[in-house]
């Protein structure tokens, strides 16, 4: 008997009864609040206020020639929030589960964030088109409606998505609980590499940090969809298997009836008649029928459904009686029997 991990991993789990997140009255309320967050960083930025002469003020501090034995490490932990490698990692982690767990939703529920984070923090980047540090032409200038598209940060909001989302589908409260903490962090920390980097304002970071928040808070709103595509998916996945399903013959069973093909006509067309049928003996061996029509007869006196069509002598089956056709004789015994003791007579 298999005791290794493969030994476990062959057998079928049963699917575990996974409750999504509710929109309860506490999401509720920190959605709203993450929401009025959101819009008071963008009017700070619109009205160029002192969150736009501390992004100025963060930039020409240079942290990267502050601490320059951090960069090289920085350059590579930066990646934690690119969305390509990040979305392939978690998505081969979530579809290993979607797998084990005999459900799609883990994918679709990566998928509709994924799309979520595109059209929104998409959508602002391209209306505000704020430059970056690297870029900016005015100190104290807010640098929007230039043609950018770092407002808010990308890389922040798919970090606090992409490795939110594991805590979001947590099967346990103590695994979402050490799963938000670990997002928090990484997201926290990609964030801070940004401004490091020079790459983002410290309001990028900030409206990058609320968009993605906003995502994983909303999600429970988006679960109906998610479900109703689930089903979809699987009803269209047992249509194509049942249309590649050959259709199984189903035999003969003993003593049941066979159908014999009837006799044709010359041109080729067969007999205006209903078919035969001939019983079947054990073993699947066709038992003899009683008569036979055949075409030359068929087409000669067509017969009624009312009144059968009547074989000529030729044409019948002889019938042969059971045992033998010799008389029996009151001498003769029979062929392997014992022959019977004969009287003697005289001396």
């Amino acid at each position: 008997m298999r005791t290794d991990i493969f030994a476990r991993l062959d057998r079928e789990p049963e699917p575990p009864k996974i409750e999504p997140p509710r929109m309860s009255r506490h999401r509720i309320a920190l959605f709203c609040g993450t929401l009025a967050f959101y819009l008071a960083i963008v009017v700070a930025v619109l009205v160029s206020s002192w969150l736009v002469t501390l992004d100025w003020k963060v930039m020409l501090f240079r942290p990267y020639q502050q601490w320059p034995e951090i960069h090289a490490f920085l350059d590579y932990y930066i990646v934690l929030g690119q969305r390509g490698p990040t979305a392939t990692m978690v998505a081969c982690w979530l579809g290993w589960r979607s797998w084990r767990q005999h459900t799609l939703r883990p994918l679709l529920t990566l998928a509709a964030a994924l799309l979520l984070l595109n059209m929104t923090v998409g959508a602002v980047k391209i209306g505000l088109g704020r430059l970056g540090p690297h870029y900016a032409t005015q100190i104290g200038s807010a640098e929007l409606f230039a043609g950018g598209d770092i407002f808010p940060s990308g890389h922040t909001a798919n970090a606090v998505v992409t490795w939110g989302i594991l805590a979001y589908l947590a099967t346990t409260p103590r695994a979402r609980r050490y799963l938000s903490a670990t997002s928090a962090i990484v997201s926290l920390g990609v964030g801070l590499t940004t401004v490091y980097l020079g790459t983002h304002w410290l309001s990028d970071v900030l409206l990058g940090w609320a968009a993605g928040l906003l995502i994983l808070l909303g999600l429970p709103w988006v679960e109906p969809l998610i479900t109703r595509a689930e089903a979809w998916i699987f009803a269209q996945r047992g249509t194509l298997r049942g249309r590649g399903r050959p259709v199984p013959s189903v035999p003969v069973a003993a003593g049941g009836p066979r159908t014999v093909p009837l006799p044709q006509l010359d041109g080729g067309d067969a007999v205006p008649q209903s078919p035969v049928l001939e019983p079947v003996a054990a073993g699947g061996h066709t038992a003899t029928t009683t008569g036979t029509v055949t075409g030359a007869r068929s087409r000669a006196h067509p017969a009624s459904p009312s009144h059968p069509a009547h074989l000529v002598r030729s044409e019948r089956t002889p019938v042969t009686p059971a045992g033998s056709r010799r008389p029996p004789h009151a001498d003769r015994a029979p062929r392997g029997g014992t022959t019977p003791a004969r009287p003697m007579t005289g001396g």
